[in-house]
């Protein structure tokens, strides 16, 4: 994959869809890579903050200090999560308090190269000596009576400049078409990410994003849908 190919789609559009071959090559990912970092995802912890919404979600969080100068990642102390005001209607003025990453998770080769790829994305739309990536591993889960919500307070901006979304894994789901619109409202993209490795990526300060619900294929299986989700701000 062209990097700069990739910024250029970004920058121009505000958003875009990297197809999981263009990112395994990039990220030099084999089988073996994948099943490592997915494992991760066994490892989650219940979102309490979902549940008082009624459906079931599983994620960590963790912050990075991204240096575009030399694309490291240097891992910072734990902190609550929290979202300008201008950006997700659910949680205005609200702190929440996730679970960290895990240490295995943290030193992940496969990790750092996700955030050297989203760093070199991140500074093509903005030119910044540090930047903060913040690190959303989530699980959502589905069942015959309840559908599986990734973004309950629908079409929104999480008030970052790079917004992203990596599919790790599906099972047993239907659904989960993530869209993004611009600020007059029009669509620019939607797509369904099915293939680990797909990338969807976008500029949070042109567009508006959300996810639609997940359901089970099989009812009598849950469904989960596996997603990274970083975002980088100044």
């Amino acid at each position: 994959m062209a990097v700069d190919d990739v910024a250029g789609r970004l920058t121009s559009a505000g958003a875009c869809l990297i197809d999981a071959a263009e990112v395994n090559a990039c990220l030099g990912a084999d089988e073996d890579a994948w099943a490592e970092f997915s494992s991760h995802w066994e490892h989650l912890a219940p979102d309490s903050y979902a549940a008082e919404l009624g459906f079931q979600r599983l994620r960590r969080y963790g912050r990075f200090a991204y240096r575009p100068a030399d694309r490291t990642a240097t891992l910072m102390p734990h902190h609550e999560f929290a979202q300008p005001e201008n950006s997700n209607p659910l949680y205005v003025g609200r702190d929440r308090h996730f679970e960290p990453l895990t240490d295995r998770f943290a030193k992940d080769p496969l990790l750092h190269a996700v955030l050297q790829l989203l760093g070199r994305l991140a500074t093509a739309l903005d030119d910044l000596p540090v930047w903060t990536a913040k690190v959303h591993p989530f699980r959502v889960i589905a069942t015959a009576d309840s559908d599986g919500q990734a973004t309950p307070e629908g079409l929104h901006r999480d008030g970052v400049t790079l917004v992203t979304s990596l599919l790790v894994g599906r099972r047993n789901a239907v659904g989960g078409e993530s869209s993004v619109f611009d600020r007059d409202g029009e669509q620019l993209l939607a797509t369904t990410l099915c293939e680990p490795g797909a990338l969807l990526v976008g500029d949070d300060r042109r567009t508006l994003h959300g996810v639609s619900p997940i359901r089970p294929v099989d009812r009598n299986q849950p469904a989960q849908r596996d997603v990274l989700v970083i975002t980088f701000a100044p």
